[in-house]
């Protein structure tokens, strides 16, 4: 099967194309929110219908506790290349605050801006815009040669902005039918505008709420202040020595299972021209924190961190008052890399705070979570294959980076079904997703198009 009919099949039919998404990103399958259950039910059943345009005759709705999962199949064990289970979510986030919205949310539209054409709407870039991408191009392929290059399976969820409770289940029950030899997830971005990217790290994740008691009520500090137990300064105390004078984290342990990026990594990161001053200009600040050995870079993308979300305790509100409060509260997170486990984290941690808790003082914990790193083997050919076939649709070539985030459905597939994920996205850093006036260019929407064409072409023929 010849890509270059293909390429111009995409090209000749982009209006459909976002004609197709504009009607998707119409349906408000807001999954946090059980108004909106049955919008979350017609996305699913839209997909199934389009699927089945497609050449996905087994594309059906499969009901779960929750949001349904989407799944159809082409190709068998006969057609040759590798199998690829390909996996994007239909549901959105909330709109809200939809007085910042310039346009309705769930009324998008292609809109003129300085940067080029941009589509408008809540979903349009996470993750109905890029799940289409590659829709649009099996569209292309099977319009063109009457089949895929290589056997596809596809699972669409609808809970991935809340949780994904049904995942998990959905995946162990259904191992045998899912499991292909590679998944490809599009719910990332490029590394720049010109830059494609494969992301094949992406961290873990450790939360941890403690809640410190003293005394059994509020005091006043005139009278207490002193010989009474204060649990914000006991607070203060433990999340102060979290961390050394050089920006390392303290727990003992904590750096057990944290690789060195190899010297290919760390020269091919070296040229992609990060701004470590830009990056930190944009946000007001021009000074790096972090461990004091590590670029930027490297600390987003491959170091663990420590840090602290949230404090809370005494009086906070309008005026002054000289209370000792009670109890004091912190919300801290742990991003992990490599191979730290994350139950080993939070023992370690919970340990560290019950070794400074003082006399009169008791802890309560509450964990939020517990999420190891996901590592994609880039010594698998198939990387380094997609990697060139994405370099031949952008301006400049294509970088496998890191990701400071968490996406736990590549944790998944690898825990339950065996298999690396392959993350390839298009969005750009500008385009607002989670909040108001959220957009994907119709650069991208084009150009991840034909992306995926070159994928799997390449792919395929690799075998």
């Amino acid at each position: 099967m010849t890509l270059d009919p293909v390429l111009a099949r995409i090209d000749a039919d982009l209006e459909a194309a976002t004609g197709r998404l504009l009607r998707l990103l119409r349906i408000p399958s807001i999954s946090t929110d059980p108004a909106h259950r049955a919008d979350c039910r017609a996305a699913a059943e839209w997909l199934v219908e389009d699927l089945r345009s497609i050449g996905f005759d087994d594309a059906a709705v499969r009901d779960t506790p929750g949001h349904p999962m989407v799944t159809g199949g082409m190709g068998d064990k006969d057609t040759g290349g590798p199998h690829l289970l390909f996996y994007g979510h239909y549901d959105v986030q909330p709109a809200d605050p939809l007085g910042l919205w310039k346009t309705p949310p769930f009324e998008p539209s292609v809109e003129d801006t300085p940067d080029g054409p941009v589509i408008r709407g809540r979903g349009a870039s996470d993750d109905k815009g890029q799940l289409m991408t590659f829709l649009e191009a099996c569209r292309a392929w099977v319009a063109v040669h009457g089949a895929l290059p290589a056997r596809v399976s596809i699972l669409f969820e609808g809970e991935e902005e809340s949780g994904s409770p049904s995942l998990v289940p959905f995946l162990r029950e259904h191992a045998s039918e899912l499991k292909a030899d590679l998944a490809l997830i599009c719910d990332t971005g490029l590394f720049d505008r010109d830059t494609p990217a494969i992301t094949t790290m992406l961290r873990g994740l450790v939360g941890e709420e403690i809640i410190i008691t003293g005394p059994d009520r509020d005091l006043h500090s005139g009278s207490y202040g002193g010989p009474a137990v204060n649990p914000i300064k006991v607070l203060a105390r433990i999340i102060a020595a979290l961390h050394d004078d050089h920006g390392r984290v303290t727990l003992p342990g904590f750096y057990d299972g944290v690789p060195e990026i190899t010297p290919e990594l760390r020269a091919q990161w070296e040229g992609l021209g990060f701004d470590e001053g830009a990056f930190l200009g944009g946000v007001g600040l021009s000074h790096p924190a972090g461990e004091a050995d590590r670029t930027a870079l490297e600390m987003i993308w491959a170091r663990p961190t420590c840090e602290i979300n949230g404090i809370s305790g005494g009086y906070a509100g309008a005026g002054f008052k000289t209370v000792l409060p009670s109890q004091a509260s912190a919300k801290i997170s742990f991003r992990l890399v490599g191979q730290q486990d994350p139950i080993a984290i939070r023992e370690a941690f919970r340990a560290h705070v019950q070794e400074l808790l003082p006399p009169d003082c008791t802890v309560e914990f509450h964990g939020h979570g517990a999420a190891p790193a996901s590592v994609m083997s880039t010594d698998d050919p198939a990387f380094e294959t997609a990697r060139k076939a994405l370099s031949a649709e952008w301006p400049k070539p294509a970088a496998f980076v890191g990701a400071g985030g968490s996406i736990p459905i590549a944790g998944y597939f690898k825990t339950e079904l065996g298999m690396d994920s392959m993350l390839i996205g298009f969005a750009n850093d500008d385009d607002l997703i989670h909040s108001p006036n959220e957009k994907y260019d119709l650069r991208s929407f084009h150009k991840g198009i034909r992306s995926w064409a070159r994928v799997l072409a390449a792919l395929s023929e690799r075998g």
